[in-house]
């Protein structure tokens, strides 16, 4: 990469600064004065913002870029990288010398073989548990923390080297597709399935046109998870399953005493026992050829996608442990803002 061609100065254009960043492998102008010195950089989110504040293309970019970035010397080892990488959420970091001259920029991409692995994410759904919250929002937008969950996902899953995406989208498509376009500025590749109409869980795999060559994953848009999905699929190629099903324990406890009788005589009495259940984790591994059992453009959930696979072969399951959360009842999300303050 020649440093050189991402220069620009205060006095540049938004439009100049667009031509930069719009590049596919950079997504960052580098701002330097008169004599060279690192002034700062600018970013697509800084040119969006700009242009939605009124602001035109022929208007400079001094009062627009962002000064004082964080920076790594050229020693930072890959560890220190990804490290700081987790925790700013930060992917492109500018790299000085000694004397705060930009030697160049450092891509996390550029450290990391790419998972091969599709993820397809299930953002299609109207969200009606969450009731007001997703009047105006579709729900893989409303944030947790800081930022819409589906960042959260998109990120975790960039941070384990997943790097295609196809988001299944349907209501209020238009808010997910305008934040994540084609996934330039998250370091990804997102293409969208385009529902129109209610499809089910499983239903929009139908929708699907391209071959997978490698096993895929599928899972909703409204979970957040620290799940390792590279250990994910490598235990699904070693069950030799058609599909893998993430599974997690629940717990119920019944609030009486349960009683065992013979014959109307007590034999037994359990003060609220609590019983244990393995439940869906709304995260899938399955091969393409499953998705010739799919009828296209129908209404399909998919435990009933799960009942037509299990007459063709195994279906593994893959029980979680981490930390897992479904944000689709209105008492979760607030639990997860909680976890995510």
């Amino acid at each position: 990469m020649d440093i050189n061609k991402l220069k620009l100065t205060p006095d540049s254009s938004i439009k100049e600064a667009l031509k930069i960043v719009g590049q596919e492998r950079v997504r960052l102008g580098i701002i330097v004065d008169k004599k060279d010195k690192f002034l700062g950089v600018i970013s697509d989110s800084n040119i969006r913002k700009a242009l939605i504040s009124g602001k035109t293309l022929k208007d400079s970019i001094k009062d627009i870029y962002t000064k004082n970035p964080i920076t790594i010397k050229e020693n930072t080892s890959k560890e220190q990288l990804l490290k700081l990488s987790s925790k700013t959420d930060i992917y492109d970091f500018p790299v000085l010398d000694e004397k705060g001259q930009i030697l160049s920029i450092k891509s996390i991409s550029s450290l990391l073989k790419a998972n091969p692995n599709s993820i397809i994410i299930m953002a299609g759904g109207l969200g009606s548990r969450l009731k007001e919250l997703t009047k105006d929002t579709p729900k893989p937008m409303l944030k947790v923390g800081k930022k819409p969950i589906l960042e959260s996902i998109v990120q975790r899953l960039k941070n384990q080297n997943f790097e295609n995406f196809i988001f299944c989208v349907n209501y209020k498509k238009q808010i997910i597709e305008d934040y994540f376009q084609k996934g330039q500025k998250f370091g990804v590749k997102i293409s969208y399935i385009k529902e129109r109409k209610k499809l089910g869980t499983a239903g929009a795999l139908s929708l699907i046109k391209q071959e997978f060559k490698e096993s895929f994953i599928v899972m909703n848009a409204d979970i957040l998870t620290e799940l390792d999905f590279n250990a994910l699929l490598k235990a699904h190629k070693k069950s030799k399953a058609l599909m893998s099903v993430c599974v997690r324990e629940f717990e119920q406890q019944i609030p009486y005493g349960v009683i065992t009788q013979k014959q109307g005589f007590i034999e037994n009495i359990e003060e609220k026992p609590t019983q244990k259940f393995l439940v869906s984790a709304g995260i899938y591994v399955l091969e393409n050829e499953i998705l010739n059992l799919i009828a296209k453009n129908e209404y399909l959930d998919m435990p009933e996608l799960i009942k037509l696979v299990l007459q063709k072969g195994k279906v593994n399951t893959y029980i979680i442990n981490d930390y897992w959360i479904d944000i689709g009842r209105p008492d979760e999300f607030l639990k997860a803002n909680e976890d995510f303050k």
